[in-house]
């Protein structure tokens, strides 16, 4: 279909079914939005107010997602391979 045919089957994903990732980086960015107004009515300098807004969404994303999901990191799905050294068999 091309580039905006699978972008448009995208954002129907994102609206009518949306995976816990998704949900999770919804809750943070507008968690950002809500803490940058925040830091901007405490009138606090640009730098301090976009670091510490970046770093509330990151937060939020994190609680989020251990909310959805029950864990923090997502488990390993690749087995991993034992350590061969080549030089030393």
């Amino acid at each position: 279909m091309g580039f905006f045919g699978d972008f448009k089957e995208d954002v129907v994903g994102l609206i009518r079914d949306p995976t816990d990732e998704q949900k999770a980086l919804l809750v943070a960015v507008v968690a950002i939005f809500v803490a940058d107004r925040y830091f901007l009515w405490i009138d606090f300098p640009f730098v301090v107010r976009t670091t510490a807004a970046v770093g509330v969404g990151f937060v939020a994303m994190f609680v989020v997602s251990y909310l959805l999901t029950g864990r923090l990191v997502p488990p390993d799905e690749d087995d991993e391979e034992p350590y061969e050294d080549e030089f030393h068999p």
